[in-house]
C-alpha cells in the first residue's frame, strides 16, 4: 500500500472501531502528539494508548465525532491531512466545527509518529456553557 492508502484505511479502522486494523497499521512505539490545547490532549504511546486515550476518549466527549478528509499530501515517509473535526458536546448540546492538520510518518508500511496541529477554540466554545 502506498502512504496515503494506509493513511486512507488507518481512517477507515478509526471510524469503525476496528481495533486490530489499527494495531496492524501502526507501529508498536508509535507517538502520537495531540495538540496541547485539544480537549484531553497529551502525547501518547503505542497503539492500545491510543485507541482507549484518544478515540475512545472522543467518542465519550463527543456525540457524533468525527474528522472529515479534505486534501491528502504525500511524500515518500509522510502523509498530510487537511481537514475538520466535528461532533456535539453532550454537555451543552452545542455542535462543533474545527480545522485541523494530520501529519503522520511511516517507516516500512507502519505509521511511527502523528502529530495534530487543530484550531480548539470552537471546541472550547461547544463544551462552554455560558448562557
Amino acid at each position: 500500500m502506498s502512504p496515503t492508502e494506509i493513511i486512507r484505511e488507518l481512517y477507515r479502522a478509526m471510524r469503525e472501531s476496528d481495533d486490530a486494523a489499527v494495531h496492524a497499521l501502526c507501529a508498536e512505539d508509535i507517538v502520537w502528539q495531540q495538540s496541547v490545547g485539544f480537549p484531553g490532549g497529551s502525547i501518547w504511546h503505542g497503539p492500545a494508548a491510543v485507541i482507549e486515550n484518544v478515540f475512545r476518549a472522543n467518542a465519550k466527549r463527543w456525540t457524533g465525532f468525527a474528522f472529515t478528509e479534505e486534501e491528502m499530501l504525500e511524500t515518500s515517509d509522510r502523509v498530510i491531512v487537511l481537514g475538520h473535526y466535528s461532533g456535539t458536546s453532550p454537555a451543552t448540546g452545542k455542535g462543533m466545527r474545527a480545522a485541523v492538520a494530520h501529519v503522520y510518518d511511516l517507516q516500512a508500511g507502519k505509521v511511527t509518529r502523528f502529530r495534530m496541529f487543530a484550531d480548539t477554540h470552537p471546541m472550547w466554545q461547544a463544551m462552554t456553557d455560558d448562557s
